[in-house]
């Protein structure tokens, strides 16, 4: 939307921010505009219609594009973690003050609705030279900007993006302090699940690993870096062409499939996982073991029966298809058996055996009977 001809904005100092300002000179494609306002006041906003977002912050929604509009603001540190810190805004802070509170000199420029670049931390010459830099000293002030550091490079690092080595040491020096345990797993969480949504998600892990901050947020990954570096070549090995939350879900499955249940289950708990992403996790392991059995010998089919019942392939049987798919990336005959033995179990049907007289106890016992014994069946070996 053309700003300059909005009667909602009319009479504002308005300037484009963040991510559209940024994309739009790498090339990448702009979806959505976040926009600072500046000499402005809540109640102002309010008369022309804009909708206020939360509680801490000044924020508004347009009332027709729903895109962003925040007062110019400043903040200063007053406590520990991401939300300890005083929020001021006011009519008299400028777009240079608002624009110092940013984390990286990329995220630090704006655009007058005119086109003119406003870049008083050099955020053009590093996007052009690659670089993530931090905008201030004030970086040390949060300790989320390690992980946003980190996502954005797992985001452009594909592109020669690296991060400076100045910023590298503030980064050490926020988990030295003991800052970064600060971080709530709310938070921790929604850049991790947006950095597994990237392209190169596995640089924010090695980004993190280097600077401590793994050791401190997930130990369980930091605790074998040699696992943890098989861990982070399998990110890229999906079963499927995926995107957004089920790219993200899936990554996370493959990331965390090599450590045992105890392991998996703290991690979950420590970063309040979404229960579908604990639980594509505990299938994904569940079937890499599977897999490892298989690499010993011939799977009996009882064993096949244990993993199905395992995954809740009964009641939810989308399951299936995609786990076998994940197989046949490592183990294609393995993966064909498996669907073989899952089409034929499949049809082997309770009600069959209700109609026949089973029940209660029984019937669950002859059900998986007979499901092993068709398992059996179409994976033994032909006769000579």
């Amino acid at each position: 939307m053309d700003v300059t001809r909005d009667p909602a904005v009319e009479g504002l100092e308005v300037f484009c921010v963040r991510g559209a300002v940024r994309d739009a000179r790498l090339g990448w494609p702009v979806y959505d505009h976040d926009w600072v306002v500046v000499g402005a006041t809540p109640e102002e906003m309010h008369r022309r219609g804009f909708k206020p977002v939360g509680r801490d912050f000044p924020v508004f929604l347009h009332p027709e594009t729903h895109e962003e509009y925040a007062l110019a603001r400043t903040e200063r540190k007053a406590g520990h973690g991401y939300t300890g810190f005083v929020v001021h805004a006011s009519p008299e802070v400028t777009l240079e003050e608002d624009l110092a509170r940013r984390d990286l000199t990329l995220n630090a420029m704006a655009e007058s609705p005119a086109g003119e670049l406003i870049d008083p931390y050099g955020g053009l010459a590093d996007l052009e030279a690659r670089v993530l830099r931090h905008v201030s000293p004030a970086f040390v002030e949060d300790p989320l900007r390690v992980l946003r550091a980190a996502r954005f490079l797992a985001r452009y690092a594909g592109l020669g993006f690296t991060i400076a080595e100045e910023t590298r040491a503030l980064m050490r020096e926020l988990v030295a302090s003991g800052e970064i345990g600060h971080l709530v797993a709310e938070r921790v969480w929604t850049e991790t699940e947006k950095a597994l949504a990237e392209p190169w998600p596995e640089v924010y892990f090695q980004a993190l690993e280097a600077c401590g901050a793994l050791a401190v947020l997930m130990p369980e990954l930091a605790a074998d870096p040699e696992a943890l570096d098989e861990a982070l070549g399998r990110l890229h090995c999906l079963p499927e062409e995926l995107d957004g939350e089920a790219l993200a879900r899936w990554r996370w499955a493959r990331l965390v499939e090599h450590l045992d249940e105890a392991a998996r289950s703290a991690l979950a708990e420590r970063l309040r996982l979404p229960r579908a992403h604990a639980a594509l996790a505990r299938q994904a392991a569940l079937t890499r073991e599977l897999c490892r059995e298989a690499r010993e010998g011939a799977l009996p089919g009882q064993r096949i029966l244990g993993w199905l019942d395992a995954i809740d392939a009964w009641r939810r049987g989308e399951r299936v298809a995609p786990l076998v798919s994940l197989v046949s990336l490592e183990a294609p005959a393995l993966a064909d058996d498996l669907a073989l033995a899952w089409r034929l179990a499949a049809q082997v049907l309770p009600t069959t055996l209700v109609e026949e007289g089973f029940q209660g106890r029984a019937l669950g016992e002859e059900l998986a009977r007979r499901r092993c014994e068709v398992i059996e069946a179409a994976l033994a070996p032909p006769a000579s």
